[in-house]
Order: C-alpha cells, then structure tokens, then sequence
C-alpha cells in the first residue's frame, strides 16, 4: 500500500442534482458543498491523502440522520458517518465521493440513570463531555481513547484504551443503540438491562462496524462508581522486554491495576520535549490504581515489588489530581508529541493485540525490527491488556519511505497474527488494515461479513470502501 491508494479504490461520480437541492432545500446553510469545509471533512489523523465528499449535511436529529440516509439509498449516494474526526485509519476519507454526514451536533446528554449506572447520549456527544456531565452523580465513564473522540464514533470502531484492562472495552460498555439502516430505517438494539438472551445481538454487531452496517444515533453505556481512592505512579526500566515482563507478571497474579501503559524510550523523548518533562529517557510504565485507600495501597506496593524485581527503579508516586493529571495528559499527548520528532510528517500507525503471555517476546522482536529502520519508530501501549502502537514517521510524499513504513507494519501485523493475536487492537480496519483480515479471520467469514453487508446495505452506500471490498 503507498500513499495514494485510497484515491483508485473505488470510482467516484458526480452527486446528482436531485440530492444537492433537495438537501439544501431540507437543511439550509447546514447543507455546503463549501471546499474549506468539505476539505475538513476529508482527512483524519491518517498518513492518506485528503479525499474530500461531494457535500456536507450537518445532522441535529435521528429522524434527519434516517431522511438522508433514505434519499441517499434511493439515489445510490456514498454516506459517510463523520463524528470527531480523530480516526487514524482512513475510516473518514471520501473514497467513492458522496455526503458527509457530520453528527457532531447532535451532543445532547439525553438521561442518565444512576440508579441504574446508565446514561443515553447523542451519537456526538464527546466521552469528556459526558464525564463532566455526569460528575455530580458520583460516576464516570471509562473508557478512555486519548483523544477526546465521539461516543458514537468510540462505538463504531469498537474503541478502547488506557482504562480498558480493567473496565474493558466500548463492546462490554455499550448496553443499546439508535440506529439508522441504509435505507432510512430506524431500529433500537438492547435493553437498558444488564444482559439478554432475546434474539441475534444487534448491538454487538454495529458495535465496531465502522459506519458501514447502519448509522449509530443514540447510545447506552454503561457507568460506573467513582472510585473511593485513585493513586498514580511511573516507573523507568532498563529495557522493553522488563517493563513488559513486570506487566505480566502484574496481570496473572490478578492485581486488579486500572492502567497499565508502556512508553518507550524514544516516546519518553518526545513526551519531555512537548510536556517540559525531565523523565529518564529509558522504556517506562504508567500506572493507575483504583479502590478503597487500604486497596489502592496494596495494590501499588505489590506492583513496586514486581516492578523491583523487573529492574525498575524510580518509583514516582502521583496522588494529588493535579499531578495524576498531569501525567496523564503526558501519555494521552504522546502522539502529538512523537510527530515532532519529524517535523512535519505523518505517522503510519499500527496498534496489534497479542495474548498476554505472548506480549513480551512480540514486543522485544518488533523493537529489534524497528532498529534496523532509519525511520523513528516510537511505541505505546495499553500493555496491561495486551495491546501495543507503534507510530512510524514518514513523509507520506516520499514513496521509498511509505514503501519501507508499510513493510514495517505487515511484519508487526504478521508477527501479531502468527502469535494468535489481531491486526487491530482498537484504531479499527478503515482502509489500512483490510489487506489483512483474510490472514486473521479466512476467506469464508469474510464471505459471511460481505454477506451481512449486502443484507444491510445492498447499494453499498455506507461507508464504501472500509474493512473490506465488495467482492473478491
């Protein structure tokens, strides 16, 4: 794959005149074909080329969502679900042309139940905005991304991050859903009851579908009880294999931790420059403890003692907020830190899951592959479940550096497969991974996922072009 793929995937034609008047006639000036902001909506954090849609519509309600859809249906027009523009995988990019469909607006906090330990959001509501919200009520929502992304697009790529190891991922936490099919319905998923046995599981269907099956409207997630005590701590390690060893050897002794992130030594770089941080430029583990005070206590002296026994030193504690928060900031800035490193690039970025007993050794072999590469290669990762990012620095104009950037990814990415793991731990497929979901899940249940997207989405107007193709 090299820089331009995406623009040859799948032929583009013009957006008829019937669906451009009739939506401008519908939405008014939130209907533009303005190139600023078509522009916008064609990139994402990806090293692809912008690939801007026809016209964008700027949705507030599901009822509008299902009248595009159903226009677009009947027109056979592209519909590309657009939340918080964060996607690292090409998940966004106008491929074949056609709307936009911006769901940003449509934020609303629509009811939390606390009794319950449940909220129902707009599909743009932000998981900071849903945090600050629901603060007063004594819970949280935990599932932490870096970026502050969309909780229909966290649900839609079948998000995770820094919390997950102990509070899971968007599939555990995503009770129900709103949702828009291709041609205009709308239908409901789950129940706000903590499990069913009635019927297929729509909900987990949609849930990681990457806005290719239906449109997510509305969602249920689960909340959970702000912990009674939240302790931080960072520790430095002579190499990559050590932190990641302590790591499991933390998880299979069941120490409940709520974080666990890897930084290497070139990140840690980074992170000091961008953050003013004096952190010893060797690998280190992030930490985050959640309990009672007794718990968290316990927790983290049991850590420091495999952490010592790993070679770790310079066990820092962060207690107060704002030191965990500054901390923390440090790891979820990382990215933007690492593409300082190189001035002006983009990052190829991988994000493979391997079983925890093979996290180690796949670690150790990908630092010795990323070595021998004149590339920076800066890796970080939610270690504690498994699931590690290596971003690969490139100028996406220079072909011999992509050509090398993609060969590094597909030996991460076969390493990973070989050891039982998966191409994607979180960032999902978009257009970056699909060459790889034959290797991982075999031709007969692609066959079977192209099924359940011709059942769906027949004209293939949902985001074409992503996860897979449409034939062989």
């Amino acid at each position: 794959m090299n820089a331009a793929a995406p623009a040859s995937a799948l032929a583009r034609r013009p957006l008829p005149d019937i669906v451009a008047q009739t939506l401008a006639a519908r939405f008014g000036d939130r209907f533009t074909t303005s190139a600023g902001v078509r522009e916008h909506h064609g990139r994402d954090e990806s090293p692809f080329p912008p690939e801007p849609p026809d016209a964008v519509v700027f949705a507030h309600t599901t009822e509008e969502v299902a009248e595009v859809a159903r226009l677009c249906n009947e027109h056979a027009v592209p519909l590309i679900p657009y939340g918080a523009g964060s996607s690292l995988e090409g998940h966004l990019l106008a491929v074949a042309g056609g709307i936009s469909l911006d769901l940003s607006q449509m934020n609303r906090v629509l009811a939390v139940h606390a009794e319950d330990l449940t909220a129902t959001v707009q599909t743009g509501v932000l998981r900071k905005q849903l945090n600050q919200e629901i603060k007063d009520t004594g819970l949280f929502f935990p599932i932490d991304p870096g970026a502050d992304a969309s909780i229909g697009g966290m649900s839609a790529t079948r998000a995770s991050g820094t919390n997950a190891v102990r509070y899971g991922t968007m599939r555990e936490n995503v009770l129900a859903l709103t949702v828009v099919t291709a041609d205009g319905r709308v239908i409901r998923t789950g129940t706000h009851a903590r499990k069913s046995s009635a019927g297929y599981d729509l909900t987990r269907l949609f849930v990681g579908s990457e806005g290719t099956l239906g449109i997510i409207t509305e969602v249920t997630v689960r909340l959970y009880p702000q912990p009674e005590a939240i302790s931080a701590a960072v520790c430095a390690f002579p190499s990559m294999g050590d932190a990641v060893r302590a790591t499991i050897e933390t998880i299979q002794l069941g120490v409940p931790v709520a974080r666990v992130e890897f930084v290497d030594a070139l990140a840690i770089r980074a992170i000091n420059r961008h953050d003013n941080m004096t952190m010893a430029e060797t690998p280190h583990l992030f930490f985050e403890f959640h309990g009672t005070e007794a718990g968290v206590r316990e927790q983290a002296e049991t850590v420091q003692q495999i952490a010592a026994e790993h070679g770790g030193q310079g066990f820092e504690w962060a207690t107060r907020p704002e030191d965990r928060s500054r901390l923390w900031n440090a790891r979820h800035t990382a990215f933007f830190a690492m593409l300082q490193l190189k001035p002006g690039c983009k990052s190829v970025t991988t994000d493979v899951c391997v079983p925890i007993s093979r996290l180690a050794e796949c670690v150790t072999e990908t630092e010795r592959d990323l070595n021998a590469s004149a590339l920076p290669c800066p890796i970080v990762g939610h270690v504690g479940d498994g699931n590690f990012h290596v971003a690969i620095l490139v100028d996406p104009a220079n072909r011999e550096e992509m050509a090398e950037a993609e060969a590094i990814n597909r030996r991460i990415v076969e390493r990973a497969l070989a050891m039982g793991g998966t191409c994607t731990g979180e960032h999902g497929v978009g257009l970056h991974k699909k060459a790889f979901l034959v290797q991982e899940h075999g031709e007969d249940a692609l066959d079977l996922m192209r099924a359940i997207k011709d059942a769906l989405d027949p004209n293939h107007i949902l985001n074409p072009g992503k996860i897979f193709s449409a034939s062989r």
